[in-house]
């Protein structure tokens, strides 16, 4: 196996995690900061607050974007599988 192979496949999996995880993560920061700001205006120091909110919109992004993100997934290891024998030879 050559490195530069090996170095490719690792590549595209780090790229696939940081994009699947960022597809997760990003709505929750996104309303994360609202809220912060909102509570800073309003000087409400509630943790419920501030955690309930983040805790729906990931679980509604984990929801919503689940399908695409099993795709994404499952193609990445079809890829890899179907990638195998131009790699070991």
């Amino acid at each position: 196996m050559a490195p530069e192979a090996f170095v490719e496949i690792m590549r595209d999996a780090m790229l696939l995690i940081v994009i699947l995880t960022s597809a997760i993560i990003m709505p929750g920061l996104l309303v994360g900061l609202v809220v912060a700001v909102f509570q800073a205006a309003t000087s409400i120091n509630e943790q419920t607050m501030s955690f309930l909110p983040r805790l729906v919109v990931t679980l509604i992004a984990l929801a919503w974007l689940g399908n695409w993100l099993v795709t994404k997934l499952m193609d990445y290891t079809n890829n890899l599988v179907l990638s195998i024998p131009s790699v070991i030879g």
